[in-house]
């Protein structure tokens, strides 16, 4: 696998105020990757070629895409400060970056990212790891949360339509081998829950995000998560992409490993219900 990183010379600006210096940027043919070491190891920026497609938002917990420990009944909000907003450390060994949180002093967890690339897959390759830092045996799950802005695109992943709850919160319909919610506002806030097969999609402005995982069963998320949520925020502003690994059972200075594969695609063709997505899709997976 190649690597491509380099210290990303960025503009400061008003979407990205805080988040401009020292940043690492990974690059496979024309999608570049964009991460902040020093606030909470955040990928802030997705782009093909110059087209970006994750939010920008300048609103806190409304841009980039973060990384948690599930189930969130653990720490409830705001995110873990060691995760989500600290510094991590850089490593840089045989074409990958490798950024390391501090310990959480209340959660007992460090959290380690690594970035690749697959260049003949045209594919970056984030493999997150938890490590339990206490003498006792724990039980977690990896959890990543990707924000994307609300204008216009479409949702869409592998499962069954009647098993995404809470039921009638988001407009789902069923189509071409796949679940699709074409965004939409409203007043509230709203979040779904689903098993989906290993994958989850976003379509917006010409570009096809596609994020590979494992797939679990219905018996290994953690208690009351899922393998696919979707988050929509009140207003035409930001919608959440997440997707979990197992919760699995740490010992005591034990750690599991999730691997998400990025894809990021030119499309051309409307953001809505369409064999031709699912066929794209199919040949990235």
């Amino acid at each position: 696998m190649t690597l491509m990183i380099a210290l990303a010379a960025m503009t400061a600006n008003a979407q990205t105020a805080d988040q401009t210096e020292n940043c690492k940027q990974i690059t496979v043919g024309d999608v570049t990757m964009t991460v902040n070491p020093e606030k909470g190891g955040k990928i802030l920026s997705l782009k093909y070629k110059d087209q970006e497609v994750i939010s920008q938002s300048p609103r806190p917990e409304a841009f980039g895409s973060t990384f948690w420990t599930s189930p969130q009944k653990e720490w409830n909000w705001p995110p873990v400060q060691e995760f989500d907003k600290q510094p991590y450390t850089i490593e840089e060994h045989d074409g990958r970056l490798i950024l390391t949180s501090q310990p959480s002093a209340r959660l007992k967890y460090r959290v380690r990212k690594e970035f690749a690339t697959d260049a003949k897959d045209k594919a970056i390759v984030v493999t997150y790891s938890i490590i339990n830092e206490s003498d006792e045996v724990r039980q977690v799950a990896p959890w990543e949360i990707t924000r994307v802005p609300n204008d216009g695109g479409i949702i869409f992943f592998d499962a069954p339509l009647d098993g995404i709850t809470p039921a009638g919160l988001m407009t789902f319909a069923e189509a071409n081998g796949a679940v699709w919610y074409q965004t939409d506002e409203t007043n509230a806030n709203r979040k779904i829950n689903a098993d989906g097969k290993g994958w989850l999609a976003f379509v917006d402005k010409g570009l096809l995000l596609l994020k590979k995982f494992e797939d679990l069963q219905p018996s290994q998320p953690a208690p009351n998560e899922a393998e696919i949520q979707v988050y929509v925020n009140r207003g035409k502003t930001y919608i959440e992409l997440e997707s979990q690994g197992a919760y699995t059972t740490l010992q005591p200075h034990g750690e599991l490993q999730w691997t998400v594969r990025w894809y990021l695609v030119p499309v051309k063709t409307e953001p809505q219900p369409s064999s031709r997505l699912m066929k794209i899709v199919k040949k990235l997976l």
